[in-house]
């Protein structure tokens, strides 16, 4: 984790490097799986494209995660003169916790959300929805804002992105393996390999979205915790989380839509009308995130606290 005043989190840490070391295993393991299948079935020439797209992939994450979310969302980067109220709270929690400025980013749609996305604290930016500067307080967009900077302190926003490049790369195998056993349906050996590809880069897809959306869920809960701990207003928090998540079930689905690939970085997912208590879920039940906050704001309301 950067060195930051946000309370350090152990588990996040652990859990971080176990789904990074698990995710660089299974990648390791489908190009080895796939160099045996092409060897045996004359496609020799396949795998060092299949590494090199992956690794390509990966590297393209890391380096632009920023920009991609950011036209993901059709935000922009604002200065302090166009935004001078966000600025402030963006400094003010910054020089709280003891950590560099992410730029700062506004996206004009009226669903109420924030994100933080970029390779390292240098070049994170933190960005806001019109929707939810008309929504929320002060005191609770402070606390949106300090859950946000908390993932860019803790760097996990730059270990999910980078974890997400096993699903793309598997995803794409198993779309080009089943073109490609189709169309090699004539040739023994080909539709073997074809084959193997897609059972393997299925297997790798599901595990990894599995590993993806675990971290996913625990880093929400360690942010509310260091976001709530930074501001000592866990309650700011869990308001915040309630008329984010209260506006968010009355948006049509066809409008969430367009912007629930980015539901791993958002505060809150772009999902109405589901439960969020099920293994394929990116976030923490709401209730699960209430339960610790107002465990936090008992705990710093006890006498001598």
């Amino acid at each position: 984790m950067a060195s930051s005043r946000f309370i350090k989190d152990t588990g996040l840490t652990v859990r971080m490097t176990t789904v990074m070391f698990l995710l660089g295993a299974l990648f390791v393991a489908l190009i080895v799986v796939l160099m045996f299948a092409a060897a045996s079935s004359g496609y020799e020439g396949l795998v060092p494209i299949i590494g090199l797209v992956g690794i390509g992939i990966a590297v393209y994450q890391w380096w632009s995660s920023d920009k991609v979310a950011m036209r993901a969302m059709r935000a922009r980067e604002v200065s302090p003169e166009e935004a001078p109220e966000l600025h402030g709270m963006v400094d003010r929690l910054c020089a709280l916790a003891d950590m560099p400025k992410p730029r700062v980013g506004i996206a004009d749609t009226p669903m109420p959300n924030a994100f933080a996305t970029g390779r390292s604290p240098d070049r994170a930016v933190v960005v806001v929805t019109t929707g939810i500067m008309g929504k929320l307080s002060a005191e609770e967009l402070e606390a949106v804002l300090a859950h946000e900077l908390s993932h860019v302190a803790h760097r996990d926003v730059l270990v999910m992105t980078v974890a997400s490049s096993a699903g793309i790369v598997a995803g794409m195998l198993m779309h080009g393996a089943r073109f490609g056993a189709l169309a090699g349906r004539r040739d023994r050996n080909g539709a073997a390999f074809f084959v193997i590809a897609l059972v393997v880069s299925l297997v790798v897809y599901a595990v990894s979205f599995f590993l993806t959306r675990l971290l996913s869920r625990y880093r929400e809960l360690s942010a509310d915790r260091a976001g709530a701990y930074l501001t000592m207003k866990p309650a700011a928090l869990a308001t915040a989380l309630q008329k984010i998540t209260g506006d968010i079930a009355a948006i049509p689905q066809r409008d969430l839509r367009q912007s629930q690939s980015m539901n791993a970085f958002f505060i809150a997912p772009a999902i109405s009308g589901a439960t969020l208590k099920t293994l394929t879920s990116t976030h923490p039940s709401l209730e699960q995130r209430l339960e610790q906050l107002a465990r936090i704001q008992a705990e710093l309301g006890r006498p001598g606290d």
